[in-house]
C-alpha cells in the first residue's frame, strides 16, 4: 500500500489529509485494526525511532509512551521492584515480561501525561503487553510485530477500533527528509547520530567517575531527547525517563519542569502517597489525578471537607513541604541529560534539588566554566558531548 487516506490532518478543518511514500514505494506500517490519525501516525513514527534505538544501545526491550508528538515516558525492560509495581498500578499482574516492564515504566512516569498515549514497542507485542495496554486509556499501538494471543487481546478494545499498526523493522528511510511550512519545502539530512559511549567520553568536571548503569542512563536520556521537541532536557534513574521536559523556550523552564516531573515520580513512592486508602470503584486516571493534587502546591483541592470523601476513605494528613523535601532529599544518582548547552548555572541549581549526579549535554556556551564550577561544587560528573540534539 501506498497511501492511507486520513480522515482529516491536525485538525478537523484541515482536509484533505493522507499519509504516502513520494518514491511510490509501499509504507513500510500496516495497520492491523482501527484508523489512525495524522497525530497518531506523527507519534507512532516517532515513537518507533525512539525505541528502536534504545534497544540498539540497551540490548533490552524498549517502550515508549507518546503524546503530541514528544515522549511522556521512556524506558527499557529492567524488572519492577515491588515499589514501583504499585505506584504504576501494576502489582495485581505478577511478573511482568521484559517488554511490559518497559512499557509500565514509560506509561508509569508521567501517568497524567501519558493519559491518552500512542506507545510504540521495540519487540514483538507479547501477553504480558498486551494485556497491560488493553486497561489503559490510550489511542494506539506500533510494533515490528504482535503474537496472535496478544493480537486478539487488542482488538477487543475500544470495540475493536483501537489503532494497531505493525512497522517493518527492516525499513531504512531516505537519507534525506523534507517537509513544506506554508508552502516552503525544507530539506535537511536525517539526524542519523549514533548514540554511544563515545560521545560521552569527555568528562569535564573534577569528579570524573561515572559508572557504566550511569552512562546506559545518559544514553537513556540523550535517545530520549533526539525525538522530544525542543528545547528539552531528560531526568532518567534506573533505565527509565523520570522527567521529561519538552518545547520549553527557556532552558531553565525545561530543566525546572522535567524537575518537577521527576520530584512527583519520586513522591509517588512515599509512605505518605503509598498509604492513600481509595475508596471503591475509584477509576484508575481518578487516582492518579488525586495524587497530582494531593503532592502538590494545591492539596487543598481533594483534601477540603466534602471533597476528600469522593476520593479516601479516610482523610490523609497533609504531606508538609519539609515531608517532602526531607523524601526528595534520598533520591540520588539521577541523569540529567540535555539537547543543548546550558547557557546558566541556574540549571545545575535547580537538577541538584532533583538528585541529579551526572549530566550529559553538548557543551559550547559562553559561560562552561561557570557551570562546570557549579557541577564540581556539588560532585557532579559532566560529559560534554559536543553534538546538539535539536528535533523540530
Amino acid at each position: 500500500m501506498n497511501e492511507i487516506q486520513l480522515k482529516y490532518g491536525c485538525n478537523p478543518n484541515q482536509k484533505p489529509s493522507r499519509v504516502f511514500m513520494e518514491d511510490g514505494k509501499d509504507l513500510p506500517v500496516t495497520v492491523l485494526a482501527g484508523k489512525p490519525g495524522y497525530i497518531n501516525f506523527l507519534d507512532a513514527l516517532n515513537g518507533w525511532q525512539l525505541v528502536k534505538e534504545l534497544k540498539a544501545a540497551t540490548g533490552l526491550p524498549a517502550a515508549t509512551s507518546f503524546k503530541h508528538v514528544s515522549p511522556a515516558g521512556a524506558a527499557v525492560g529492567l524488572p519492577l521492584d515491588d515499589t514501583l509495581a504499585k505506584i504504576y498500578w501494576v502489582d495485581d499482574l505478577g511478573d511482568l515480561s521484559p517488554l511490559a516492564s518497559a512499557y509500565a515504566r514509560a506509561r508509569g512516569a508521567d501517568r497524567m501525561s501519558s493519559f491518552g498515549d500512542f506507545i510504540a514497542l521495540s519487540d514483538e507485542c507479547d501477553v504480558d503487553t498486551a494485556k497491560l495496554i488493553k486497561r489503559e486509556v490510550s489511542d494506539g499501538v506500533i510494533a515490528p510485530g504482535f503474537s496472535d494471543e496478544a493480537l486478539a487481546i487488542l482488538k477487543e478494545k475500544k470495540k475493536g477500533n483501537y489503532n494497531i499498526i505493525q512497522i517493518d523493522p527492516e525499513y531504512v528511510p531516505a537519507e534525506i527528509e523534507r517537509k513544506q511550512v506554508f508552502g516552503v519545502t525544507f530539506e535537511q539530512g536525517r539526524n542519523e547520530l549514533d548514540i554511544n559511549g563515545d560521545l560521552l567520553s569527555n568528562v569535564v568536571t573534577k569528579n570524573k567517575d561515572i559508572p557504566e548503569s550511569a552512562f546506559i542512563d545518559m544514553k537513556i536520556s540523550l535517545i530520549t531527547l533526539k525525538y522530544t521537541q525542543s528545547n528539552s532536557v531528560c531526568y532518567v534513574k534506573n533505565g527509565q525517563a523520570i522527567g521529561i521536559g519538552a518545547g520549553q523556550q527557556s532552558r531553565v523552564h525545561c530543566t525546572r519542569l522535567a524537575g518537577q516531573k521527576a520530584d512527583n515520580w519520586y513522591l509517588r513512592q512515599s509512605p505518605q502517597v503509598l498509604g492513600l486508602e481509595f475508596v471503591d470503584g475509584l477509576r484508575r486516571a481518578d487516582r492518579d489525578n488525586a495524587i497530582d493534587v494531593y503532592i502538590g502546591d494545591e492539596y487543598d483541592d481533594v483534601l477540603r471537607e466534602g471533597v476528600w470523601q469522593t476520593r479516601f476513605k479516610v482523610k490523609p494528613p497533609v504531606f508538609t513541604p519539609e515531608e517532602k523535601r526531607a523524601w526528595l532529599d534520598g533520591n540520588t544518582d539521577v541523569i540529567l541529560g540535555s539537547d543543548a548547552f546550558f547557557p546558566f548555572s541556574d540549571n545545575i541549581e535547580r537538577a541538584y534539588k532533583s538528585g541529579v549526579k551526572y549530566i550529559a549535554q553538548p557543551g559550547g556556551s559562553m559561560r562552561d566554566d561557570v557551570v562546570i564550577e557549579c557541577c564540581d561544587k556539588y560532585n557532579m560528573a559532566m560529559a560534554f558531548t559536543g553534538i546538539r540534539l535539536f528535533h523540530h
